[in-house]
């Protein structure tokens, strides 16, 4: 997501199905109360888990 991918291109890259990466979504914004994928993206880079390179 904080790569600007598509769902069904995370589940592609991932091999799995959209309705995984919906449900994996659903359970990471309501566990850390982000509810845009601005905000997600901002959190996964402030906590290591993606670079400011990646996002761009």
């Amino acid at each position: 997501m904080a790569q600007g991918f598509l769902n069904k291109e995370i589940a592609d890259r991932l091999n799995i199905s959209i309705n995984t990466v919906l449900s994996h979504r659903k359970n990471i914004t309501a566990k850390l109360g982000i509810k845009s994928v601005s905000g997600l993206s901002f959190y996964a880079m402030m906590n290591g888990y993606v670079s400011s390179a990646e996002i761009e």
